[in-house]
């Protein structure tokens, strides 16, 4: 249909396409300002009012348009140097903003490393001070157990003494009682036994006889005077060493 109508696609865009688009362009155009059509958002709402307007247009010739793209707009260079330089000062002005906004963030976040490292270093300290307070807690704790056991130690062997010091003492006295009943009893018997005999004289004559060995033997011999190693003699006795004695002296 359309090389029917038109002859070829060089002559429908001359014919019905490029009109088209310069009547619409005129149209829509008018209610932008020169501004629009180089920077922001006008630029890009005009083409997309142009491509809509063009396909319901065109639509009507059986020709279907996807998309109308402005590729150059003719400003006048005294319009559009003005225009440029400002765009060009707020895209500055953006960087600037930009780079003072990294900035910022860079000097908080080495903000934040430092308090990091402030934090860290704290607890360092406070788990230092607490490591020392524990250390401190458990040396406390050891030397009052070593004290309690040297006192506890201390009290064992001050009882001990005391036991053992009552102990000698009861011992003692237990013992003195001991030889003082003994001694009581022996004199006791030694009463009883000299008021049994009547007479201390006659208990002395006793003890010696009990002294006494068995084997004692006595001779009683008559002598009268100046014949007494004479009567020795007959009696047998004149080898005694008391008798040589007496001789000897004579």
């Amino acid at each position: 249909w359309l090389f029917r109508t038109y002859g070829d696609l060089p002559a429908a865009v001359d014919k019905v396409i490029m009109p088209q688009i310069l009547s619409v362009s005129r149209l829509k155009g008018s209610a932008y300002g020169a501004k629009d059509f180089i920077v922001g958002e006008g630029r890009e709402k005009f083409q997309n009012e142009l491509t809509e307007s063009l396909a319901r247009t065109l639509e009507e010739k059986r020709i279907t348009i996807h998309a109308a793209l402005i590729r150059h707009v003719n400003v006048p260079g005294q319009i559009l140097d003005p225009i440029q330089q400002a765009s060009l000062a707020r895209e500055q002005d953006l960087t600037n903003q930009e780079r003072q906004n990294t900035a910022k963030k860079l000097a908080e976040l080495n903000t934040e490393l430092s308090l990091i490292g402030q934090r860290r270093e704290q607890v360092a300290q406070e788990t230092e001070k607490i490591k020392a307070l524990i250390q401190a807690d458990q040396d406390k704790q050891v030397a009052e157990i070593r004290g309690d056991t040297v006192r506890q130690a201390a009290e064992i062997e001050r009882d001990t003494a005391e036991v053992l010091a009552e102990r000698i003492t009861t011992l003692g006295t237990a013992d003195a009682e001991v030889v003082k009943l003994v001694q009581g009893a022996e004199a006791q018997g030694q009463q009883l036994k000299v008021k049994a005999f009547g007479d201390p004289e006659a208990y002395n004559l006793w003890t010696l006889a009990g002294a006494l060995s068995d084997d004692l033997s006595i001779n009683i011999l008559h002598a009268g005077p100046g014949t007494l190693w004479t009567d020795l003699e007959k009696a047998g006795l004149a080898e005694m060493g008391a008798g040589k004695a007496l001789q000897k002296k004579k």
